[in-house]
């Protein structure tokens, strides 16, 4: 993923589904290694964090798949 369509992602993770973020830098660092750091992010894995860690609710979930699908 680009770094400008990674943008939009963390863009619609905060203004459409409120996740704050100081809970997507938590889940970025929670689910980074330091290969990862250095290529574009990936938001699959992003994603599944949000939900592991109760940040995103499966119905969120369900509409981060939509928008990936889109975007």
């Amino acid at each position: 993923m680009t770094p400008n369509t990674y943008s939009r992602f963390v863009r619609f993770l905060q203004e459409e589904l409120c996740v704050s973020p100081a809970q997507i830098a938590f889940a970025e660092k929670a689910q980074a290694t330091s290969d990862e750091k250095q290529r574009y992010r990936d938001p699959n894995p992003l994603s599944m964090t949000l939900l592991q860690y109760g940040l995103v609710t499966l119905e969120q979930l369900d509409k981060i798949f939509d928008w990936l699908e889109t975007a």
